[in-house]
């Protein structure tokens, strides 16, 4: 088991996945392991169906998993479920509970992430207090957040010029097409939901998502 602190793990992170329980599928745990060793730094539970019981269910599993590749366990939207579980990471939207507010109730210690979809709440999540990372987007219209107006590459440009030294994710329809016109935008570290959950062979969605994100920040660092 990695001795990492988690802060350090999410820096290095670059994929960072979010998935439901798998209940169609029935194969959360294979899914997972799947995955998470195919190169997937974060995941994320949200899974809207699921009532609390059922929520901190499918949780104990994902940590399993986790623990087992050393990856980063998020918890969407609930605080209160994060203080239960104690997960690395409480993501937050913009209609969640403030960041001030659920700092109080996870403690100093865990992650904590905000959405944004504008560039001034871009701005402001790279500098508020408690915040630890931030997701800009939707770059592009996604099922996942139905009546949501895609913020567009123009978000991810302007995260960039932010130069902030906390770690933010480029979010909404990305998918293995499109993903060299956000790293041309200047992310580095995305979200993914479809582009992964739906494919035919998760593992080797992830993998190329993986291998390109390393690329990029390699190519980065040769100059």
């Amino acid at each position: 088991m990695t001795t990492t602190p988690p802060r350090e793990r999410l820096r290095r992170a670059s994929l960072y996945l979010c998935t439901d329980a798998r209940r169609d599928q029935g194969d959360l745990p294979e899914f997972l392991d799947t995955v998470l060793a195919a190169g997937v730094d974060i995941v994320q539970l949200r899974d809207r169906s699921l009532d609390v019981v059922e929520e901190l269910a499918a949780l104990e599993v994902f940590a399993r998993a986790c623990a087992a590749h050393s990856a980063l366990l998020a918890v969407n939207d609930r605080a209160d479920v994060a203080h239960a579980v104690r997960p690395d990471i409480l993501h937050l939207g913009q209609r969640d509970l403030p960041v001030p507010s659920a700092r109080d109730i996870v403690g100093p210690d865990m992650i904590i992430g905000r959405s944004t979809n504008a560039p001034d709440l871009t701005s402001a999540a790279a500098e508020q207090d408690a915040v630890d990372y931030f997701c800009a987007g939707p770059v592009w219209s996604t099922p996942t957040k139905p009546g949501r107006r895609a913020a567009g590459l123009d978000l991810v440009s302007h995260a960039a010029t932010l130069n902030t030294t906390r770690p933010w994710f480029a979010i909404g329809g990305i998918d293995l097409d499109n993903l060299d016109q956000v790293l041309d935008a200047g992310a580095r570290r995305v979200v993914v939901v479809r582009a992964i959950t739906e494919a035919p062979d998760p593992g080797a969605a992830a993998a190329e998502f993986a291998r390109r994100l390393s690329d990029r920040t390699r190519d980065d660092a040769a100059g």
